[in-house]
């Protein structure tokens, strides 16, 4: 398992175990893992945006802190939520992770994402010209979103 892996397994452990709210300390959390504080920076701008359903709060300083804070959303918010977040296109990881992170706050159920994942796949897309790819990967995720939302 790849170190961004791991502390984003962490963080979650963490969110899990505090109600949904988590403080970090960088600097300490990074020595526990054994990574650089540097790589809990990449981790939280990457994983934990608010796309993602997190709020993400940091006081600088000697008792400086990050507050990590998942947001509680209904199920039709959380989707028009990732639908206004995707823009005019979208690559395949980053749907991919769009998608697994719909799975593991239960948005979606699997067989629906296994179906929005091949629609979105490059070999799915393999007649598109490759600079077009992109832009019709955001369009059919975003209406594909939509139609689960009835």
């Amino acid at each position: 398992m790849r170190m961004s892996d791991l502390v984003a397994q962490y963080i979650l452990e963490m969110l899990d175990e505090q109600n949904g709210s988590a403080e970090i300390k960088r600097n300490e959390l990074a020595g526990d893992l054994g990574c650089v504080p540097s790589q809990i920076n990449y981790v939280i701008t990457s994983r934990f945006t608010p796309e993602q359903g997190y709020i993400v709060e940091s006081r600088r300083g000697g008792g400086g802190y990050i507050r990590i804070s998942r947001v509680k959303m209904d199920r039709g918010t959380t989707v028009m939520h990732i639908v206004n977040s995707v823009g005019k296109s979208l690559d395949k990881a980053t749907a991919e992770a769009m998608l697994n992170n719909m799975l593991s706050a239960h948005v979606l159920e699997m067989d629906i994402a296994k179906v929005i994942a091949a629609a979105l796949s490059d070999s799915s897309l393999r007649s598109v010209e490759q600079e077009n790819r992109d832009i019709l990967r955001a369009d059919l995720f975003k209406n594909m979103l939509l139609a689960t939302n009835t």
